[in-house]
C-alpha cells in the first residue's frame, strides 16, 4: 500500500453510467446510433419494465433521446444516445482503462 493523498478512480465512476445495464445500453448506442425497443430487449436480454426502467433514467440524464412513432401502423420506440451520452461513455470508459491498468501494475498479494 501507499500513502497516495490523491483519490482512488474508482471514485469517478459514475452511478447512472457505471450499472451494468446501463453502461451496456449506451455501449449498444454509441455501436448503432439508435436502435429501436425490440432491437435492445432482444440485445440485452431485458423486460419491457427493466428497459424502460433505465431508459427512463438515462433520458433524465439527457444521456439518451427517446423517440415515439410509428412505422408504417406499428408503434415504434427509438431510443439514440446523445452527445453528452457519448461524452459520459467515454469518461467511464476512461475511468475504466486507468482501474484496469493499475490491477494490472498491482502485483499480487503473498499468501
Amino acid at each position: 500500500m501507499t500513502d497516495d493523498p490523491t483519490p482512488h478512480p474508482a471514485l469517478n465512476l459514475d452511478d447512472a453510467v457505471h450499472q451494468k445495464t446501463r453502461l451496456a445500453l449506451l455501449t449498444v448506442l454509441d455501436e448503432a446510433g439508435r436502435a429501436d425497443f425490440p432491437f435492445l430487449k432482444r440485445t440485452l436480454s431485458l423486460t419491457d419494465g427493466n428497459l424502460g426502467r433505465h431508459l427512463d433514467v438515462l433520458a433524465t440524464q439527457s444521456l439518451v433521446e427517446v423517440t415515439k412513432g410509428y412505422e408504417g401502423r406499428r408503434p415504434r420506440t427509438w431510443v439514440a444516445i446523445t452527445p453528452k451520452g457519448r461524452e459520459a461513455l467515454a469518461a467511464e470508459m476512461a475511468v475504466l482503462a486507468t482501474l484496469l491498468r493499475r490491477f494490472h501494475r498491482t502485483p499480487p498479494e503473498a499468501p
